[in-house]
């Protein structure tokens, strides 16, 4: 499912740039090119640019809404549960969690410290 939505995701986002870039802007854009220039005399002039518009926004919510649900469908690696969990499993009942050493012997601060140097009189 997650690879079908990323496919669909991505034929979207080329549909939706076709469709902006189909819009004509300030200085005319690409509108006077599609089908030779006839798109004015079939939709009628102002027709077209609310065609295109209305294709961008519904496109633009289609992305998004494609994209968060392809957040539910990630698949997870290792069967979907953590190491901690797993290891917490692999106890036996009762027992309490066992403490490991910190690896590199920790931080800085966890140092012994050393006895104290006073001054002779």
């Amino acid at each position: 499912m997650f690879y079908f939505l990323i496919i669909l995701i991505l034929v979207v986002a080329l549909l939706m740039a076709l469709v902006v870039l189909l819009q004509s802007g300030k200085g005319g854009g690409l509108a006077g090119i599609a089908a030779g220039g006839q798109t004015t005399q079939i939709l009628g002039a102002r027709q077209a640019p609310d065609f295109l518009e209305k294709a961008t926004w519904t496109l633009g919510w289609t992305f998004l809404a494609l994209c968060v649900m392809t957040t539910f469908f990630i698949p997870r690696a290792g069967g979907g549960s953590s190491i901690l969990q797993d290891r917490a499993d692999e106890l036996p009942a009762g027992a309490p969690a066992p403490i490991e050493a910190p690896i590199n012997g920790g931080l800085e601060g966890d140092a012994p410290a050393a006895e104290p140097i006073v001054p002779a009189e």
